[in-house]
């Protein structure tokens, strides 16, 4: 199993959870980070290394990306797998399989998340119809891309959505010592580190604003380990009540806690929205990144929800308008209209039940039986 982010990290551990319940002698070896390696994952490198966005961006670690595509390679003909599942990070799984393949292993290759062909560069559908035995979609209208290219793509659901509990609103304040009466503003700088290096100057100086308007706010900040020492000196000695925290369960409780989030663009952002929380989401990439995707982009927004529902119901702040000002004018704007708030949370209710299996299964129990199903029907050929 290959996992190169903490998103990607949540849903192997979910899945190594459902094998291993249908199929209790399974081993797993690969890449994981913490949530996988609580399952038993001895991760073969730090995850993390390969957590990276952008086109200019990876070029400073493409040396180190080669070799750890070389070492992945290495271990996984040493260890002759029946299956290879790669999760999300498709630039350096593809890498990987690619090379696999040439190896004439016999072993199955399965992706989980599929790629966002829907949003930018199409033809991926045929690289991964190429290399990739089946898909595991999150999405319920991505199948269709991926078999008109011939591959093989089962909707499980989104684990996020339909697996993911929802945190202790009193219990983080109870825990922190914050009043119900005082507004808390959570921020979700994301995991990578450079993002997170992009961002904070931005997001420390737009919490400065915000913190002028609203004198009785206080800050959570949840944050991977890994970025934990880059974020925490932002809120040293800062003029208000700042919480910064690593933990899963902290992240959750000071989600569900929370009158506003700053969200930069991912994952996380569905849990916010679950949390029926109003959030801003914000983004900024390499100004060259940002002008060849814009190019090959097929959907006006990014954010999830906002894809799904057509329009901005969550506010997107990319690029030019990433700016502290921004920022502050947009969170204080929520803040100000709890009408607005009401609206964005039901929308982004709708939208969400769109991520739901059928019949109320766990999506990691339909995508550990397709992957079981697979491997069952490889052997009996």
């Amino acid at each position: 199993m290959i996992a190169g982010e903490a998103s990607g990290d949540l849903l192997g551990a979910h899945l190594m959870r459902a094998l291993r319940a249908q199929s209790p002698d399974m081993l797993f070896y690969g890449i994981g980070g913490e949530k996988m390696s609580e399952e038993g994952l001895a991760s073969l490198f730090p995850y993390y290394e390969l957590s990276m966005l952008g086109f200019v961006e990876i070029l400073p670690y493409i040396f180190n990306l080669t070799a750890r595509i070389n070492l992945t390679v290495e271990d996984v003909i040493a260890k002759q797998p029946d299956a290879v599942v790669t999760i999300d990070v498709p630039g350096f799984c593809s890498r990987v399989v690619e090379k696999l393949r040439k190896a004439k292993l016999k072993t199955k290759f399965i992706h989980y998340v599929a790629p966002t062909v829907w949003a930018y560069k199409p033809k991926r559908a045929q690289q991964c119809a190429r290399i990739f035995d089946h898909l595991l979609a999150l999405l319920p209208f991505e199948p269709p891309y991926f078999e008109k290219a011939g591959l093989a793509c089962t909707w499980v659901g989104h684990p996020v959505v339909a697996e993911t509990s929802i945190g202790n609103a009193s219990a983080f304040r109870e825990k922190y010592r914050i009043s119900e009466h005082t507004t808390l503003f959570c921020l979700l700088p994301g995991s990578r580190k450079g993002e997170v290096e992009r961002h904070m100057p931005v997001f420390a100086q737009a919490i400065t604003l915000m913190a002028a308007q609203f004198p009785d706010l206080a800050m959570a900040v949840a944050v991977p380990k890994n970025v934990m020492a880059f974020v925490a000196p932002y809120f040293e000695g800062c003029p208000f009540r700042a919480v910064v925290m690593a933990g899963e369960q902290d992240k959750k409780d000071a989600i569900a806690a929370s009158n506003l989030a700053l969200v930069k663009s991912g994952t996380v952002a569905l849990e916010v929205a679950m949390a029926g929380v109003p959030m801003i989401v914000a983004y900024r990439v390499n100004a060259l990144s940002a002008w060849l995707f814009k190019r090959m982009s097929l959907t006006k927004y990014v954010n999830l929800v906002n894809i799904v529902q057509g329009k901005e119901i969550i506010p997107e702040l990319l690029q030019e308008l990433c700016t502290p000002l921004m920022i502050a004018s947009a969170g204080a704007h929520l803040l100000s209209h709890p009408e607005r708030q009401r609206a964005q949370k039901n929308q982004a209710q709708a939208a969400l039940e769109q991520f739901l299996p059928p019949r109320g299964e766990r999506p990691s129990d339909r995508a550990a039986r397709t992957i079981l199903r697979l491997l069952a029907s490889a052997q009996a050929t």
